[in-house]
């Protein structure tokens, strides 16, 4: 008779030694993701950190892990993060290949949107394995950051013969891939700031304008109709389309443009790039009669007109 299966351990320490991990850049990602890992039983071992502040960030979220110079992490690393802004990673990958940090056989991911894993060439051309793995995320650099990578998408882009290592580190993470194609991250970057970063901006000064409008909490009065507008969009896309713009409603939107002119002249030109977007879609999607659309975008366009900017 077969002896029964034994049971997957579940304590981390229980399992079988896994990778040690690295961060270069303990920015808001980089500790978050390496606390995840070792919630799966992987071991970080090195961060490097330049300000104050990602000092103390990284010993929050990585106690007793020791902060050192980015060669060092990848001394002591078998998966290295690399996780700086954007514009800086280019350069980054390039140094550490030039000083000899990066070893055959290494683990090197980055966690930019923007970038797949043509950056990491250098690093690939000295051994090393490269892996592009973008949280769809924001980060707030404290521990509830790691609880939040839980069903978290992930941009992966990753040499074939790396896919299934790209897979398993972002579900032992908690993540789901979502394979980015390289030529196709520009883009797939550009969507998430537009739906994600640009949307703290609108709700910023909506909050703004409705307390100079007197509301006492407007985070109170916008969280309900902010959460339901977000799930009718991600549910309906444009049939959601909902206003003054998408009725077609010009004498509405005259009265906007004009109060924020007096109020708050420099959120006009915002205003109406998004109402013209906003009614674009809704006449596309046969929600704006085209009868009440002319007068609408003629709105729109005197408004542009009396911007003084």
């Amino acid at each position: 008779m077969n002896a029964p299966p034994r049971p997957e351990p579940t304590d981390p320490r229980d399992r079988p030694a896994r990778l040690t991990v690295g961060v270069v850049g303990a920015g808001r990602v980089g500790p978050a993701l390496a606390a995840s890992l070792a919630l799966a039983g992987h071991r970080p071992v090195a961060v490097s950190g330049v300000s104050e502040t990602s000092v103390r960030r990284a010993a929050l979220m990585l106690p007793d892990v020791p902060v050192v110079t980015p060669a060092e992490v990848l001394a002591r690393a078998e998966l290295v993060l690399l996780t700086v802004p954007d514009d800086a990673l280019p350069g980054l990958v390039e140094g550490l290949v030039e000083t000899g940090a990066v070893r055959p056989g290494q683990l090197i991911v980055h966690t930019s949107g923007r970038y797949g894993t043509k950056v990491l060439d250098p690093a690939l051309r000295a051994g090393a394995l490269p892996l592009a793995l973008h949280p769809a995320m924001t980060f707030t650099g404290t521990p509830v950051d790691v609880q939040r990578l839980a069903g978290c998408s992930f941009g992966v882009t990753a040499p074939e013969a790396l896919r299934l290592a790209a897979q398993a580190l972002v579900i032992e993470m908690g993540g789901e891939p979502e394979w980015i194609r390289e030529e196709s991250r520009p883009l797939y970057h550009a969507a998430l700031a537009l739906g994600a970063n640009h949307l703290v901006t609108l709700v910023a000064e909506s909050m703004e304008l409705l307390r100079d409008a007197g509301v006492e909490a407007p985070d109170r009065m916008l969280g309900p109709l902010l959460g339901a507008a977000l799930d009718n969009a991600l549910r309906s896309g444009d049939a959601a389309l909902t206003g003054p713009v998408a009725r077609g409603d010009a004498g509405t939107v005259a009265a906007h443009v004009s109060e924020l002119r007096k109020h708050a002249p420099q959120t006009v030109a915002g205003y109406l790039a998004m109402a013209r977007a906003t009614a674009d879609r809704a006449l596309a999607h046969g929600l704006l009669k085209p009868e009440l659309a002319e007068d609408l975008l003629g709105v729109l366009a005197d408004g542009a007109e009396g911007d003084p900017r």
